[in-house]
């Protein structure tokens, strides 16, 4: 009988959308190269971007919230895995799971630590930096109560486990490293990328549901891009992005230079038309998918601190790192002006995709992680009493609030 993975999405994905989708079809081909058989199924309503999942060999399953009809279902189906996408789809279905399969393994995929996004952003609007009393907040308790419901939870950032094993002293047992997982670049494909001649103008991409993103296009318009048009006034940027509202669309200027673009059918194709890409965000978590985007397609990059965020490790990054606006503007300045740095910071992107994202070399470790939990699950759920002590909670509270729901929409 072949193994069963059930996937519960937060959302459908969308990869031409958001770095999420695209990371949730990289796991749905680890999985499948397992061996496993994947049933995806979600409580959200689809867009036009949605992606056919059925197109790659994935059931497709509609399911609905506070609905016992999802127990029915999982019980039919009787996954070896179930994947929880985002700690909010775990809170709501965790507890059916573990009625319904309780021999199932609970996989959390965080997609980011959300907690910590939601402290930056807090610390932000006080003027303040990053404290443990913006940390300790309400998301940061969910999602940690989540994680330690769980037999597992896939971290996409090393500095994000960071903080949980230090700050808050969870058992880097219930973690595991699980950054993009991509092809390798050739030296074929690195040959066919237009020049440093060949293009032109600044680039930044992101969607816009999301707020760090709209919070770095405001930044840039106000901020920094006054300071780079002022140097270079020929030059433009393009703004690109799913979900463009019209707080969004407001802010396309032409005669500055600066333009709302909207959604990139294709982020290569607009990614290698230009020369430089900026990420400003002043907040967030994870790892940025624009900037593996910008790598791909030999785009250097001005970014952030919180945009570099567990993206480099040890290698030299595929262009400049700062965060005062000033210098932000200078440094786009210098990268989009000088072809020899700009040729060393494209390269070092090179270097980056094929060390640190590269599936062949994290694969194994990923199939070798699940095989030895499954064989070992009760004495790991043993070993995380807290666990049992937050799922016990959570069953009373969770649970019988979704049954009242349940009656009262009957």
């Amino acid at each position: 009988m072949r193994k069963k993975i059930l996937i519960i999405g937060f959302v459908w994905p969308e990869p031409k959308s958001s770095a999420a989708g695209s990371r949730m079809l990289q796991l749905i081909a680890q999985f499948q190269k397992q061996g496993y058989e994947v049933t995806f199924c979600s409580a959200a309503k689809t867009s036009a971007n949605t992606f056919d999942l059925s197109r790659i060999n994935v059931e497709i399953k509609p399911i609905l919230l506070n609905d016992s009809s999802f127990d029915a279902f999982v019980r039919a189906l009787n996954p070896n895995i179930v994947l929880f996408d985002r700690f909010m789809t775990e809170e709501q279905y965790g507890w059916r799971v573990l009625e319904q399969c309780p021999n199932a393994l609970r996989i959390l995929d965080t997609e980011d630590f959300h907690g910590l996004r939601k402290a930056r952003e807090v610390a932000l609007k006080q003027n303040k930096a990053v404290g443990l009393e913006h940390l300790q907040n309400d998301t940061t308790k969910r999602e940690i109560a989540s994680i330690y419901r769980c037999d597992l939870s896939l971290m996409i950032s090393e500095v994000e486990i960071e903080i949980l094993t230090q700050q808050f002293k969870i058992d880097k047992s219930l973690l595991y490293y699980l950054p993009f997982l991509l092809d390798p670049i050739s030296k074929v494909e690195i040959n066919q990328l237009p020049t440093f001649e060949e293009r032109q103008h600044f680039i930044t991409i992101g969607n816009f549901i999301h707020a760090p993103n709209y919070d770095a296009v405001l930044y840039l318009k106000q901020t920094i891009w006054p300071l780079i048009r002022k140097q270079l006034p020929t030059a433009e940027l393009h703004i690109y992005g799913a979900y463009a509202s019209q707080k969004v669309t407001q802010l396309n200027k032409p005669k500055e230079g600066f333009f709302i673009k909207g959604f990139a059918e294709d982020v290569n194709e607009v990614m290698q038309k230009a020369r430089v890409c900026l990420a400003s965000l002043r907040f967030g978590a994870g790892l940025k998918g624009k900037l593996i985007d910008a790598m791909k397609n030999g785009t250097p990059c001005v970014m952030t601190s919180i945009a570099a965020e567990g993206m480099f490790g040890d290698l030299d990054e595929n262009g400049f790192i700062v965060d005062r606006p000033d210098a932000f503007a200078e440094r786009a300045i210098d990268l989009y002006s000088n072809s020899e740095i700009w040729h060393t910071k494209q390269q070092n992107g090179f270097t980056i995709l094929n060390q640190r994202f590269n599936k062949e070399n994290l694969e194994e470790g990923l199939k070798s992680k699940i095989e030895t939990l499954s064989i070992n699950i009760s004495g790991h759920r043993e070993n995380n009493f807290i666990g049992q002590l937050f799922m016990h909670q959570s069953m009373q509270s969770t649970k019988y609030m979704s049954k009242w729901i349940e009656a009262k929409n009957g």
